[in-house]
């Protein structure tokens, strides 16, 4: 992302030790890799069943967009906009792959482009706000998205959203069914986490630690704040867009109420339960939230009841999500 290269400036890594954090690099990992592989590998074992295929492509997509709100949450700032960028990504691709006819791969990067383009304008202008002002221009932005969205006639169907989007296709191989779509949707989420937890063995991801604990001491450290939580900003905001451009081709339709602001909500929902700080929490977050959606579609209100319900009980008794569960057994263990 060469909008995403021109903030990474080179600052020195903080002073202050960063947090722990079950994001941390470490010997753990590689216990965690293969119960990766075998969690994405698992709809192989049920492909006679559409709907647990169905499932698995959506917990994937969700990983990849929840990622996103985990980078930029490590910075102290909670962007309730999340979805808008994922529609942003979502539209573009569509567009470009039905009006314009491009490939596949030209379509998504051209959905994640404009996200993190959309990403970096609206952050130089809100990025100086901390705190409830923060989450109230991204609340607003979200809304204003959507409505563009519903106003946007021809080009984006209104109400009535774009449908009959042809299938992926990659190397003239179409994506048509649910089972070969997930591989797609399965490598594409295995890499996001591989990218994340690359990024925080980095200077760069020390410092988004250092911004998101302490912004006084990591200013005082030489860490540019702005341009740190810009950056984790971009970032985010690009795998949202590649979650919407991903999901876009793969309902084979779009519309403005699938990017409205209780897709942000979910999004947040599903981060706080897995645990914020870690790579593994928008993994668990997703694993359990995105059948909720499915399983209780026709009954919306028990769906939100349920929602409510596991964020009041997560907050209350696993104030660090379900990942804290496995820190506090290491703690009786005396593990590190």
């Amino acid at each position: 992302m060469d909008d995403a290269s021109t903030m990474h400036a080179h600052h020195p890594a903080p002073t202050a030790p960063a947090p722990a954090s079950p994001a941390a690099p470490g010997g753990a990992w590689k216990a965690w890799i293969p119960a990766l592989l075998a969690l994405f590998a698992a709809p192989m074992l049920l492909a006679g069943n559409p709907f647990y295929v169905h499932l698995a492509v959506l917990i994937c997509i969700n990983v990849i967009f929840v990622n996103g709100l985990s980078v930029i949450s490590r910075t102290g700032q909670l962007s309730f906009c999340h979805a808008a960028f994922m529609g942003m990504g979502a539209f573009t691709a569509v567009i470009c792959t039905t009006r314009l006819q491009t490939p596949f791969f030209v379509s998504v990067l051209a959905g994640v482009g404009l996200s993190v383009l959309v990403a970096w304008l609206l952050g130089a202008v809100i990025l100086r706000l901390q705190g409830v002002y923060f989450v109230l221009v991204t609340f607003c932005f979200g809304e204003l998205f959507r409505l563009v969205l519903l106003e946007g006639g021809s080009l984006t169907g209104g109400a009535n959203g774009i449908a009959n989007i042809p299938p992926a296709s990659v190397f003239g191989f179409a994506l048509d069914t649910k089972l070969s779509f997930y591989f797609l949707a399965a490598a594409s989420a295995f890499a996001s986490i591989v990218l994340l937890i690359a990024l925080f063995k980095t200077p760069r991801g020390h410092e988004l630690d250092a911004v998101g604990d302490n912004p006084d001491l990591a200013e005082a450290s030489g860490i540019g704040i702005q341009s740190t939580q810009m950056f984790a900003f971009l970032l985010g905001s690009g795998l949202a867009g590649f979650a919407g451009a991903l999901l876009a081709h793969y309902l084979g339709f779009v519309s403005p109420e699938s990017f409205s602001q209780h897709v942000s909500v979910a999004a947040i929902i599903m981060l706080v339960i897995g645990g914020r700080g870690s790579v593994v929490g928008p993994i668990l977050g997703a694993l359990i939230m995105t059948p909720l959606p499915e399983l209780f579609r026709s009954a919306i209100e028990t769906q939100n009841i349920l929602y409510g319900i596991t964020l009041i009980l997560v907050l209350k008794f696993l104030p660090m999500g379900l990942v804290g569960i496995g820190a506090r057994l290491r703690r009786k263990k005396g593990t590190p």
